[in-house]
């Protein structure tokens, strides 16, 4: 008989453990490489952004992912933010055409899956939490290049690059982060973790 798992928990989350510390250094690490990568796929769309630029906002959520992944997985104050900034951090060693502006974007990103998470206290880890950090943080993000890179930008298309930016922060940040966790939990990555054990619960 399957059993049904709830991911809450019943006080908010404590001090940090090093294999917190650790893991979301090592996801930051590893979404930097990702977003190193990224950075060569996301040119080589500027064919299709010269179009209609705001439609970019549609694939912008890949630099959400370790604030969400990191989120679920650690559940502690901060994990987002730190994954995120260490993500930012070695996509700016590696290079980017952004340069080292990444790293306030990281701070944004970050912020905004940890105000998602705050919202309940660090209790609840659910898919919609995870989608709502997704369209916070792309929210912030959105607001904070009109200024830095859209400045030139009518209104109405700075709106459209938001809503956008929303979507995919709420599609492959929030959903996707919440697989890729999944998928960790099942292949055993995640046995000193919260997300680990509600897996071999749920199985």
């Amino acid at each position: 008989m399957s059993t049904t798992v709830k991911t809450r928990t019943r006080r908010p989350a404590g001090r940090w453990r090093t294999v917190d510390l650790v893991t979301a250094a090592v996801l930051g690490v590893a979404f930097g490489v990702v977003f190193w990568g990224w950075h060569f796929a996301y040119s080589a769309l500027d064919p299709l952004f010269a179009l209609f630029p705001p439609v970019a906002g549609l694939v912008s959520g890949v630099w959400l992912l370790p604030a969400v992944v990191g989120a679920l997985v650690v559940r502690r104050p901060g994990a987002a933010l730190l994954a995120e900034m260490v993500a930012a951090s070695v996509e700016a060693l590696l290079g980017t055409r952004w340069s080292a502006s990444v790293l306030v974007s990281g701070g944004i990103q970050g912020l905004g899956v940890e105000i998602a998470v705050a919202l309940f206290l660090w209790r609840r880890w659910s898919l919609g939490v995870a989608v709502l950090g997704g369209v916070l943080a792309a929210s912030l993000e959105s607001v904070y290049e009109w200024f830095a890179y859209w400045s030139a930008w009518g209104f109405d298309w700075k709106l459209v690059y938001l809503g956008l930016f929303a979507v995919s922060g709420a599609l492959i940040a929030g959903l996707g982060g919440w697989a890729v966790v999944r998928a960790l939990a099942r292949a055993g990555a995640l046995s000193a973790f919260a997300a680990g054990h509600e897996h071999r619960a749920r199985g």
